[in-house]
């Protein structure tokens, strides 16, 4: 399936050029490189960071397009539209796909989460043409053949079994499920068997067609590139798939959704036969948008991000009750979640919520101490840093940043926003988040009178 318009046809590439718009974002300085965007006609986006410096390049298309804009009966289509992708176009079967990456020594993947999909080739900054063309003849030019989507309906449940077969990452979808109920953001990105089953050629290829707009789309390079240079190899790549020309495409906005989280105190249990019970215990937390997201960075830091934080002091150090224990954050456009999770014997998976339970409601009423704080600010402004030293994370974020914020900010301005937080403003929003009432995922062989007490936890 390729992009077409039946009212005009496509423009040469300097008739692109002559209408595409593009603007500096960023300024090199400090070691980051400059970040520009340019709009092509047909809406699509094009976001660069060069950085002459090094020699390798990760070029990534981003889809706004995930889980969440799926039917009940769609549940698993965005995930298994990636998988699809990867399967051949009419200028490459999925060998030649996989095999021109691993011939230069690249490393090709994709990854759908709940609001976005993204596709991405790292390679040498000599073999980014090639990455180029290979990524966006997938994304323009997928067949999504009936005989490959009856062949990779079995990957994709050997997929979900591997998952299901994991605790400690079910538990994650679990709560999901716990927070959000039976809607989009509550059901698991990879389907359930049934809905995978029930999935078709004609049914995915209609979904594809509808969500796989240029609009819809970002490009985004990083490392040692040409924005000139990629915009005119992305252009040619899309002309040739008729995806420019519409001259009346303008960029979506980035999603804004609806809140539908549901009533707190909720608990739910599965019973698994495995040697620890898994759980997390959580709440509502703020979307991406809220600007108090800075101040609940740090707080999750301070709470349960490292080998210093209040949780792992209290659960692992001192009482050893459990190897794994952290908190986290997840923001979507329009809410988020928060969460602390543990592994633990299920005979003291009681003594564990308990810890949490009592850490949560003390932090929201009395806050975290200054030095807790000041810790977490240094801890969180080093993790972000280095978080950022390679040019599949710089990909990341300019192509998220596009597409889920509609601007980029430069790290030394997040790491300003971080600075910036206070020990007020984290004890605020310690009493917004961690004062509400939780609920309760849990995994694990707990027993009659084990599960009858998890109440406990929420109440």
């Amino acid at each position: 399936m390729t992009f077409r318009s039946s009212t005009t046809t496509a423009r040469t590439s300097s008739e692109v050029r002559a209408v595409a718009r593009t603007q500096t974002l960023l300024e090199g300085q400090n070691g980051i490189g400059t970040v520009r965007r340019t709009t092509l006609p047909g809406g699509l986006r094009v976001v660069t960071e060069s950085l002459p410096s090094v020699r390798s390049a990760t070029f990534g298309i981003w889809v706004q397009v995930g889980s969440r804009d799926e039917t009940p009966t769609l549940n698993g289509a965005t995930h298994y539209l990636e998988h699809l992708l990867f399967k051949g176009t009419a200028k490459r079967s999925a060998l030649d796909i996989s095999s021109a990456i691993d011939a230069v020594g690249g490393e090709m993947n994709a990854f759908t989460a709940k609001e976005y999909t993204c596709y991405y080739a790292r390679v040498l900054d000599t073999d980014l043409p090639l990455a180029i063309d290979v990524v966006c003849d997938m994304l323009t030019g997928s067949l999504i053949e009936a005989e490959d989507v009856d062949a990779e309906r079995g990957v994709i449940l050997e997929e979900i079994a591997m998952t299901e077969d994991d605790p400690g990452d079910c538990v994650h979808d679990l709560f999901s499920k716990t927070m959000f109920g039976d809607t989009p953001l509550g059901r698991p990105v990879l389907g359930t068997v049934d809905t995978v089953n029930a999935l078709d050629r004609a049914r995915i290829a209609r979904f594809y067609k509808k969500h796989y707009d240029p609009t819809h789309l970002v490009v985004a390079a990083a490392g040692n590139v040409d924005h000139d240079t990629v915009v005119r190899q992305v252009s040619r790549a899309f002309e040739k798939a008729g995806a420019l020309s519409r001259t009346d495409a303008v960029p979506v906005a980035p999603r804004e959704g609806r809140r539908d989280l549901r009533t707190a105190g909720r608990v739910d249990l599965l019973d698994r036969k495995t040697e620890q019970a898994h759980v997390v215990l959580g709440m509502p937390g703020l979307s991406r948008t809220d600007e108090r997201r800075w101040a609940l960075g740090v707080l999750s830091t301070a709470l349960g991000g490292g080998m210093s934080s209040r949780l792992f002091q209290e659960v692992r150090e001192k009482r050893g009750l459990a190897y794994s224990v952290y908190s986290y954050t997840s923001g979507f456009a329009d809410c988020g979640l928060f969460g602390v999770y543990a592994g633990c014997r299920p005979s003291q998976v009681h003594d564990v919520l308990k810890i949490c339970r009592d850490g949560l409601d003390q932090i929201a009423s009395e806050g975290l101490s200054d030095e807790e704080i000041g810790r977490a600010v240094g801890q969180l402004s080093g993790s972000t840093v280095l978080g950022l030293e390679d040019t599949g994370a710089l990909m990341n974020r300019i192509g998220k940043s596009e597409l889920c914020w509609g601007t980029q900010m430069s790290v030394d301005d997040m790491l300003a926003r971080i600075a910036a937080v206070t020990p007020d403003d984290v004890r605020a929003v310690a009493r917004d988040v961690l004062g509400q009432r939780p609920s309760l995922s849990v995994i694990g062989p707990l027993k009659d009178k084990q599960a009858d007490r998890l109440d406990e936890a929420v109440s």
